[in-house]
């Protein structure tokens, strides 16, 4: 039961520290969603909302109007003003075209990821309060759907238009434009399910170590039950993985007809959801290592004939080197002596820098497992040397003269 209870608990424990660490630190936050800055889905959809927002106009039909009329006053043929007119929807173009230049540059540009990782900041607490229903700020909630005011981006690119002689854009309003960044009819129930997962994150993952490491130790093959519920463990936390991608594309196939932007939708998503995947994969491979290791260190055929092989291989290093003048002294004599309790300090130290580390990754596991071999073969080999040493018999010294 505890280790049932211990695989089903590992995935979960990921996701709560996922929603305490990402989802509701502001550091972490701000740090995941920055460089969405310069995704080009998101920079494309921010250019259109900017230009929407700006919503600069020259009215060119009345002006090609008034032009026209003037030049007929001062004697040109019918057909010219005829043809001035017709250049109205042109000049109207070409005005919005010169608002979405402005706005790509701008949003192309630093100040345009200054701006967005400002808001994001300040907008921290909206989106607290889109999964827990506290806090307000630039991301509003209101039903189902999350949005980012781009009114501050907007005022740029007003500043910008100006500068470069749209003299119109000068009468471009203060604007609360709201880009939609998420919308589910279920976020009331994702509010619940978010006040829970933070409650229970900071014991929920110590409470899942201690009943694995309890389940393992009143298991009658302790080997055997750590293999099995590091594979269960992996298979839970691949199952999930499964979930999150086939909840991205069902979410990305239903997208509400306010989000403009799938790209911008799923760039996003990605990126909000970006270290639960890596916290699934690193659970994955830690559980592969970990049976793996197990199954090693046990009784079956194949994993013993690996240990005599690798040992006759230190003995033939130690006894090289013995020939060579090459010794270890009272340290291989040591190391021989008590090289399960060593190996077994080796472990639990490694395990402790792996639970001390910072969101661990696969390239983390990786890493601790490459030390945790070259640790073994150092202790090997030093044990080879301890043996090497006491079955060399000890040399009289020469006889005085």
């Amino acid at each position: 039961m505890l280790l049932t209870l211990t695989c089903l608990l590992v995935p979960l424990s990921l996701i709560t520290v996922w929603v305490h660490d990402i989802v509701l630190d502001t550091d972490r936050y701000v740090s995941t969603v920055t460089p969405l800055a310069s995704d080009p889905a998101i920079e494309a959809a921010a250019v259109h909302r900017i230009t929407e927002a700006a919503d600069v106009k020259v009215d060119g039909p009345r002006v090609t109007a008034d032009l026209a009329a003037w030049l007929e006053k001062q004697g040109l043929p019918p057909r010219v003003g005829t043809a001035v007119k017709a250049l109205g929807p042109q000049l109207d173009s070409a005005a919005d075209q010169v608002v979405s230049k402005a706005a790509t540059r701008f949003v192309g540009s630093d100040r345009f990821e200054a701006v967005w990782t400002r808001a994001n900041r300040a907008a921290h607490t909206a989106v607290v309060h889109a999964l827990t229903g506290q806090g307000r700020g630039a991301v509003g909630v209101e039903g189902g759907t999350v949005t980012l005011d781009v009114g501050a981006a907007v005022d740029k690119v007003k500043e910008d238009l100006v500068d470069a002689g749209l003299s119109p854009a000068a009468k471009i309003p203060a604007v609360e434009k709201q880009m939609v960044l998420f919308q589910s009819a279920e976020l009331g129930k994702i509010r619940g399910l978010v006040n829970l997962l933070d409650r229970v994150g900071n014991w929920l993952p110590v409470l899942t170590v201690l009943l694995g490491a309890a389940g393992v130790l009143l298991a009658r093959r302790r080997r055997r039950a750590l293999a099995a519920t590091a594979l269960a463990a992996a298979a839970a936390c691949l199952l999930v993985a499964g979930a999150l991608a086939l909840g991205r594309r069902y979410y990305l196939d239903h997208l509400p007809e306010q989000v403009q932007s799938p790209a911008a939708a799923a760039a996003v998503f990605d990126t909000l959801v970006r270290f639960l995947r890596a916290a699934l994969r690193t659970a994955v491979v830690l559980g592969v290592v970990l049976a793996l290791g197990a199954w090693l260190s046990g009784a079956g055929r194949l994993p013993r004939s690996l240990r005599r092989t690798a040992d006759r291989a230190a003995d033939s290093a130690a006894g090289w080197g013995a020939g060579h003048g090459l010794t270890t002294g009272p340290a291989g004599t040591f190391a021989d002596a008590h090289r399960r309790a060593l190996t077994t300090g080796v472990l639990l130290v490694l395990a402790l820098v792996f639970a001390l580390w910072n969101h661990p990754t696969v390239l983390t596991v990786l890493l601790l497992v490459l030390i945790l071999l070259a640790v073994l073969a150092v202790l090997a080999l030093l044990a080879a040397t301890g043996r090497a040493t006491a079955a060399t018999p000890a040399k009289d010294p020469p006889p005085g003269r």
